[in-house]
């Protein structure tokens, strides 16, 4: 008996022993792994984040530039990241987020249990455990070892593990998922949920759909391959998945499901790279603005506010809408008139140039060499004069505009420099006279090609756009009336005097002796851009009186010309400069400083910059007034009167170049057109009383021009880019462009409205316009 209990209890001790060792190396198993997780929180295995990070975890923003109507210009950014609200995240986002990526997130506090044993049992076969808040964790403050090291990838997740669940202790499962979403990379500059949504689908996250919701979801497994532009195919397979995901999860019906499955995935791609997009020419113009305000604006610990990373919002007078129909009026007439341009340059020997021999085009071609990105990029490389000009005649591939569309093609560089010489360019500013916003900004043709800005940058001869300014300072000073009429025969202003050097004696347009001939108002003299009237004018007013006016009215006068010649425009001026000018005659004789940003506020919406308007009274309500009549009667029956549609057809050859004819517009508008010599520039001023509108046309070099007045005057290289951009805007009813009269002063002391309102006082003149159809 004794020996059978002996014989029992020795399986007990035994046991006992085991199991003890057992609960013991699991003991130290557990206290190893707690040990781990605390030397990994203390950073023994690398860098953690502090809780001052963790709170304010780093992350690079995009400065956004915001239109005056709420849309999104562009941005400034090392990552195109802009960041969203989750009250602005649609509900089908995140929950297509939760039911395929992880599908337990509202139960675990950052780490997925059960989630963790299944990708330890099945080797990650039956997928990975890593929550949404683990992946946050990666993106935010840890490495992504590229590794087969195991132990290296131990440590790896259980860095993730550690901030994981700190992030759960310090945010909200919404606010996990907003920073998730925020700083997830989509590829192609689109860092974050709503620069992916304005990329992918040209919309902002809340106006997206199911479906559209669901292939950013699909990209979230690995963006790079998942790629929708390169590989949709497998986004589609992808996406179908997830709606599988989120019916398992309760979020559709099979019905829905199948529905949606069956669905064909639309991708609207809309690239927002720096060269991409509207506004192009105003973007980098404002890149400047904000760069200078920086330096002289620092945050209140001293330290400088980063473009490129700290999220400002800087919002701008543009118009989304204004712009659009801008860009696109240049688009159209630039590609008309580009056709009949190189058709008239076929039999030309020297096209694109005209009127220089090959020395000069030489010279000028050898300018441009000296001036462009590859030669300074040599020149700071070490390379010798001789091997970089050498360089520039080795032919190599490369991508050229053309306005069918960028060409791949094999040239040299400077035959390429030549071939971008042949286009013709354009500016437009378009601004509102009472408050100065500037509604419109169109710097060039194309920003990615052409990186000059026709607006604020280029200066070129305004021609007959400056006459306004001298019969202005005659009103305004000498109280003379759009009614009062002048000799039109040739008149000098003798060597000596205002500084000439030698006799000036202008001449009208046309051919003969009876474009001299007789009697002309001051209204019909604007209107058909006689010069001997304009002389007569700037000579009783002066030059200096003149130029006084201009420098009041904006323009910068810094080295101008002096001489009675800059009344037939011989200066160069800016289109900034001139719309500004013009908007002081439509704002009754006070100038409104252009303006451009309205605010800026940092990411927080802390307001750090408010504009304040900055107005001049310049002259009288009167004087503005009579010059604005004045300007109107271009558009009636001058060489703005193609505006009309009605009496002055244009002819058949004609609509070549003149793109959008008929116009037909019915309401006031004041305005004039420029032409400079040799058909170089060619220039339309319009305005309307809440918007002035200014546009320029030529080419790079004033060497580069139509061979004839008839194509290259004002009228049509610049005036039917006025004219399509101006029917667009009045289409839009919720822009509220005035189609009103003029406000007329009370009391007006200066007679405009002439009995011979139009026509010379000497029906026998024989005045030949500056225009003839």
């Amino acid at each position: 008996m004794a020996e059978s209990r002996k014989k029992q209890t020795k399986p007990k001790q035994s046991n006992r022993k085991y199991i003890i060792g057992f609960w013991a190396l699991f003991g130290v198993g557990v206290l190893a792994v707690i040990l781990f997780f605390l030397m990994a929180g203390w950073g023994v295995f690398g860098k953690m984040p502090t809780f001052e990070e963790l709170e304010n975890p780093e992350t690079n923003l995009a400065t956004e530039l915001i239109s005056s109507d709420g849309e999104t210009l562009g941005k400034y950014y090392r990552e195109n990241r802009t960041p969203i609200k989750y009250e602005d995240l649609p509900q089908h986002l995140v929950q297509a987020l939760v039911a395929t990526e992880d599908e337990r997130f509202y139960k675990h506090a950052g780490i997925d249990a059960r989630g963790t044993v299944r990708a330890a049992v099945y080797l990650g076969a039956k997928g990975g455990a890593s929550t949404i808040t683990q992946q946050l964790s990666k993106q935010l403050f840890t490495e992504d070892f590229s590794t087969d090291n195991t132990f290296e990838r131990v440590l790896q997740k259980m860095k993730e593990w550690v901030i994981a669940t700190r992030l759960e202790r310090q945010y909200t499962k919404e606010e996990i998922i907003t920073m998730y979403l925020n700083k997830y990379d989509f590829l192609y500059q689109a860092v974050g949920v709503r620069s992916a949504s304005r990329i992918y689908f040209d919309k902002e996250p809340k106006d997206l759909k199911l479906e559209e919701s669901a292939v950013l979801v699909a990209m979230l497994k690995n963006s790079a391959l998942y790629n929708p532009v390169r590989r949709p195919d497998l986004v589609e397979n992808r996406r179908n998945q997830v709606f599988v995901q989120m019916y398992k999860n309760g979020f559709l019906t099979e019905q829905q499901k199948d529905s949606l499955q069956q669905t064909e995935m639309k991708i609207t791609f809309s690239p927002e790279g720096h060269d991409d997009g509207i506004a192009t020419y105003f973007r980098e113009y404002t890149r400047q603005f904000l760069s200078d305000w920086i330096d002289e604006n620092p945050k209140p610990d001293g330290e400088k506010y980063n473009l490129y990373r700290d999220g400002l919002k800087v919002y701008t007078s543009i118009d989304s809408k204004m712009q659009e129909y801008a860009e696109d009026a240049v688009t159209k007439h630039l590609t008309h008139i580009q056709q009949e341009f190189d058709r008239q340059n076929k039999n030309n020997r020297t096209a694109p140039f005209r009127d220089i021999d090959q020395s000069m085009i030489s010279n000028i071609i050898n300018g441009s060499i000296k001036r462009s990105a590859r030669y300074k990029k040599m020149k700071q490389e070490g390379k010798s004069e001789e091997e970089i000009l050498a360089s520039f005649d080795e032919p190599r591939e490369m991508r050229i505009f053309s306005w069918k569309g960028d060409i791949d093609t094999t040239m040299t560089p400077r035959d390429s420099i030549r071939y971008y010489k042949s286009f013709l360019q354009s500016g437009l500013m378009s601004m509102d006279p009472t408050t100065g916003e500037v509604k419109a900004w169109v710097g060039g043709t194309n920003f990615k090609h052409f990186k000059y800005d026709h607006v604020k940058q280029g200066k070129r001869q305004v021609g007959s756009t400056f006459k306004p300014f001298v019969y202005a300072t005659a009103i305004d000073q000498l109280k003379m009336s759009p009614c009062d009429t002048l000799p039109l025969n040739k008149f000098t202003i003798p060597k000596g005097k205002y500084g000439n050097i030698d006799d000036w004696t202008p001449r009208n347009s046309g051919s003969g002796d009876d474009v001299y001939k007789g009697m002309m108002s001051l209204k019909e003299a604007l209107a058909n851009s006689v010069n001997t009237v304009t002389a007569r004018v700037i000579d009783k007013t002066t030059p200096g009186n003149v130029i006084s006016l201009i420098s009041k009215l904006g323009i910068d006068t810094e080295g101008f010309p002096t001489g009675p010649a800059i009344a037939l425009g011989t200066a160069d001026i800016s289109l900034y400069d001139m719309v500004s000018a013009y908007s002081t005659f439509a704002n009754k004789g006070v100038r409104v400083k252009p303006v451009l940003i309205t605010r800026i506020e940092d990411k927080n919406g802390t307001v750090l910059f408010q504009n304040v308007p900055e107005t001049y009274d310049v002259m009288s309500e009167e004087a503005a007034y009579v010059t604005v009549n004045l300007m109107e009667g271009v558009t009636r029956y001058g060489s703005g009167a193609r505006l009309r549609g009605t009496g002055r057809e244009v002819r058949l050859d004609y609509q070549r170049a003149v793109t959008g004819y008929p116009y037909d517009f019915k309401n006031p508008i004041a305005g004039k057109t420029g032409t400079t010599q040799n058909q170089s520039d060619g220039w339309f001023m319009g305005m309307v009383p809440n918007l002035v509108t200014g546009v320029w046309v030529g080419a790079e070099d004033r060497s580069v021009h139509f061979p004839g007045i008839t194509y290259g005057q004002g009228a049509t290289m610049a005036l039917p880019i006025w004219g399509m951009y101006m029917k667009s805007v009045y289409a839009n009813e919720d822009l509220n462009i005035s189609q009103d009269e003029f406000e007329r002063p009370e009391n007006l002391s200066i007679s405009v409205d002439c009995d011979t309102y139009g026509r010379s006082n000497n029906p026998d003149s024989g005045v030949v316009e500056e225009l003839d159809f």
